[in-house]
């Protein structure tokens, strides 16, 4: 067995394929999904900066810190956009961009 033979089965192990050629699909696919993640998390991440500072002009105006209009209105964008999953996802979204002020 070869040293690259021995790659490829551990990565089929690692990944679950029965081959080599489809242990590295999943391992090209799964450095682009953990990719992806990097990103959505910075822009989660973003998005909660950005909904202090509203909370923060909503507050200092004697205004609430939730507006539950608006978290309405982004559940509604979100379940449109992916289904009921989405209400979920916006769910979190909300919950981690709440009290952050």
């Amino acid at each position: 067995m070869t040293a690259a033979t021995t790659t490829a089965v551990t990565q089929a192990e690692k990944t679950g394929a029965h081959t080599p050629e489809a242990a590295d699909v999943i391992t090209g696919a799964r450095e682009r999904i953990d990719a992806l993640d990097d990103r959505i998390i910075g822009l989660i991440q973003e998005r909660m900066a950005v909904s202090a500072v509203i909370q923060e002009a909503r507050i200092t105006s004697g205004g609430r810190r939730v507006n539950l209009a608006r978290e309405l209105e982004v559940l509604g964008h979100y379940r449109d956009a992916l289904g009921k999953p989405g209400t979920g996802l916006a769910m979190t979204l909300l919950e981690l961009c709440r009290g952050r002020v």
